[in-house]
């Protein structure tokens, strides 16, 4: 799954730090997502566009054959 959050974080002015304490998570968390190597739970999902402002489809993006 593609996602879009290193882009919204840096466009926010936010450390991978200010980001995981928001969120209620650690930084690690925040690396991972953001290298596709962890895809976000969906509260964690919900939070981070509730941040953002944004919806969810804005942040993450399905890559074919993931349906």
């Amino acid at each position: 799954m593609k996602n879009r959050l290193y882009n919204l974080r840096k466009n926010h002015k936010y450390t991978q730090e200010e980001l995981a304490k928001k969120l209620g998570v650690t930084r690690q968390t925040i690396i991972s997502i953001e290298q596709g190597k962890y895809i976000a739970s969906l509260p964690l999902a919900l939070k981070m566009a509730k941040i953002f402002e944004v919806p969810l489809e804005q942040i993450f993006d399905l890559e074919e054959g993931e349906l």
